[in-house]
């Protein structure tokens, strides 16, 4: 199991024929045949199994001390089928079953069945075993391969190329999300680049950048697409955005310009169960001058999670209930009807569509969608993101303990003016003060209470829909 980013020394003969993502089937793409990123690796705590579904099959996630390695494994113990996951790390550093304590190393194998005597062998059989995942750390991700074990090391991982090519200099903002809705949805909706300046207005876009978008379709095939816009966003004015799409999960825009210097867009969509994903949104800066990068970096993580969060939350609603629309009007197979797309500008929504065709590459082929949410389920922030990012958790207790000590001192402070302005020892400017102290703590309890509830839900009013500036609605 390799867990970096360093060359491996094979000579031509030990080299491992390379596999495509997908499977040996040039008509079909097996989406298991393929690795998948699940987490940062900073927010994956080392001291506790963590649990993901990749493809509706749940996974426990865990820190082999033994091997000193990201380990996985099907999240069902072969005794009584309880969680892993619900688990702990035992003291030897096996993952440790929470119903019977059965322990297990990070291959699958069982160690140890405490109810077995001592002479037992039970625990050497192939049903006390749990099925493994092969696993790899690259670029800052913990990716899981679901498919045979076997061709694993033979699949490429789906890295950001232009970051290994050129791996100096980069400046990166990170954030994830699980979305209400399928990763072939996400995947449409981030190729298509011309509705940035309408859906994320005021957020990341403007409607007065709104022109024709003329894209062009390059090279295609079972592993994915390239793609040129040739004039490039904010009418030109930036210079022309490549688009890589590296099937069946990982897209990119890339984009150089004179006053900004290289940035990409970066997207995985992981796919989770049928209408629902993990996004991973990355976007790589490489500035032309200095200062952007600094500024950048003194950001915190979990503000700049904030307000990603909140572009993501431009579209989560109706892209919940166009997958639905889709669904209804004969899915992918009917898209070109069900889609009236009469412009350059849906070249890459149509191009996708084609490939999902091309090589029956729905994930979840023949599952009806969920039934649709309410809006409140869909803007919620705390069991999509907050819990699983270890920087805005930490932010969250952290402001929370914070907010209730201005409460306490403000109370307290409070309290103690009556008193001070009946005691003649004490000073106006001393009772003045003891009357400031109690507003500026009240003032920051409800500043940070506001705050506080941005890690928790998303706003009911997208940015774009708000009256603008001088103008009533």
């Amino acid at each position: 199991m390799l867990t970096d980013d360093r060359p491996q020394t094979l000579t031509a003969a030990d080299a491992p024929t390379e596999l495509p993502a997908g499977g040996s089937d040039p008509a079909r793409f097996d989406w298991k045949e393929a690795w998948y990123p699940v987490a940062y690796v900073e927010d994956l705590d080392k001291a506790r199994p963590n649990k993901f579904t990749l493809l509706e099959r749940d996974l426990v996630i865990w820190w082999d001390r033994q091997t000193e390695s990201w380990r996985s494994l099907d999240d069902q113990c072969p005794h009584r089928l309880a969680s892993l996951s619900e688990g702990r790390i035992a003291e030897d550093g096996l993952l440790e079953c929470p119903y019977h304590g059965w322990a297990f190393r990070g291959d699958g194998t069982c160690d140890r069945i405490p109810q077995a005597h001592t002479d037992s062998a039970a625990h050497e059989s192939q049903r006390a075993c749990v099925a493994s995942l092969p696993t790899e750390v690259r670029q800052g991700l913990l990716f899981l391969y679901p498919g045979t074990p076997e061709n694993a090391p033979r699949v490429k991982v789906p890295i950001i190329e232009p970051m290994a090519q050129e791996p100096d200099g980069w400046v990166v903002l990170n954030t994830f999300r699980d979305l209400p809705y399928d990763a072939l949805t996400l995947l449409e909706n981030v190729l298509d680049a011309s509705h940035v300046p309408f859906t994320h207005h005021r957020s990341v876009g403007n409607r007065a950048n709104a022109a024709p978008v003329d894209l062009e379709v390059g090279e295609t095939s079972k592993q994915g697409f390239t793609g040129i816009w040739a004039e490039g966003p904010r009418k030109g004015k930036l210079g022309r955005q490549d688009t890589t799409f590296i099937a069946p999960a990982l897209m990119w825009h890339d984009l150089t310009s004179k006053q900004f210097g290289r940035t990409l867009t970066v997207v995985y969509a992981t796919p989770i169960r049928k209408g629902e994903c993990r996004v991973f949104a990355r976007f790589p800066f490489k500035f032309s001058s200095k200062l952007p990068a600094f500024f950048l970096k003194l950001s915190p993580r979990w503000y700049s999670h904030l307000g990603q969060n909140g572009v993501l939350e431009d579209d989560q609603i109706f892209l919940h209930h166009q997958e639905r629309y889709l669904a209804d009007k004969g899915g992918s197979r009917n898209f070109a009807k069900a889609f009236y797309l009469p412009t350059r500008a849906d070249a890459f929504v149509a191009e996708l569509r084609k490939w999902v065709n091309a090589y029956e590459a729905d994930p979840f082929p023949g599952q009806p969608l969920p039934h649709a949410l309410p809006s409140e389920t869909l803007l919620d922030r705390y069991h999509s993101h907050t819990k699983h990012c270890a920087s805005c958790r930490t932010a969250l207790r952290r402001i929370q303990t914070i907010r209730k000590g201005c409460g306490i001192m403000a109370a307290i402070a409070w309290s103690l003016c009556p008193l001070l302005s009946l005691t003649a020892s004490f000073s106006a400017g001393a009772v003045l003060a003891a009357v400031i102290v109690p507003l500026v703590a009240g003032a920051v309890w409800l500043w940070l209470g506001s705050l506080e509830q941005q890690f928790y839900k998303g706003r009911a009013i997208p940015a774009r829909n708000l009256p603008e500036k001088g103008k009533r609605g």
